[in-house]
Formats: structure tokens, sequence, C-alpha cells
């Protein structure tokens, strides 16, 4: 469920303190573990490095960020591939196709040297 609107948007108070005290320009990148932390209009051109659990991924704010979460800029987890025989065998037959193409490209080359002699 959304938030009430008599309650108004989450800022966590020591981010928004921050953002305050500084300037856009100069302030660099304002590191942040609050995830759940509305992004407010202050917000705005502000680098804020936003935690995902291992680092601090750095956000640019920008207007079209205003009222999103700041944890939704920064993802929990990695997507590396699905898995599976299929996707092992279209990688093997990725893999063939270059080194085909390889070989193809160095045949021609070898070929035009001796053709001059």
């Amino acid at each position: 469920m959304a938030r009430s609107l008599k309650k108004g948007p989450f800022v966590d108070i020591k981010l928004l303190k921050k953002v305050m005290n500084a300037k856009p320009a100069t302030s660099g990148v304002i590191n942040t573990w609050a995830r759940r932390s509305q992004i407010s209009p202050e917000m705005i051109g502000f680098t804020l490095g936003v935690h995902n659990g291992k680092q601090h991924l750095p956000v640019l704010v920008s207007e079209d960020m205003v009222g999103h979460r700041l944890g939704e800029f920064s993802p929990t987890k990695k997507f590396l591939r699905h898995g599976g025989k299929m996707q092992k065998e279209m990688e093997t037959k990725k893999q063939e196709a270059e080194i085909a193409s390889a070989k193809a490209a160095k045949a021609p080359a070898a070929a035009a040297p001796s053709a001059k002699k």
C-alpha cells in the first residue's frame, strides 16, 4: 500500500541534513544507507552513493526521480545468466562460430602474401 497523504513522504532526516548543508556542484558523492528514503526535490543535482549491501553505487538524482525510493536505483542482486543445458550449448556454438570466423579471416591474409611472390 502507498503511504498516507496526510503523513507526507518519508525522507531520512540525516540524509536531508547532509543535502541541505551541501551544494550540488562541489559536494561530490554523499553516501547513504537509507534505501527506503524517498527522493525529494531538494536532492536534484546531487550524486548519492546508495548502499546495495556490498558497496555504494553512485546515483545522479534528476527531476524524473522525485517521489521514487533510493533503493530502486541501486540493485542488490547481480544477474549473471540463466543456467541449464541449452544455455551452455548456445554459448559453445557462439564460441565455435567466433573461432571459425577468426580462422577464416586469417586464411585469406596468409594466402595474399604468397600470391604476390
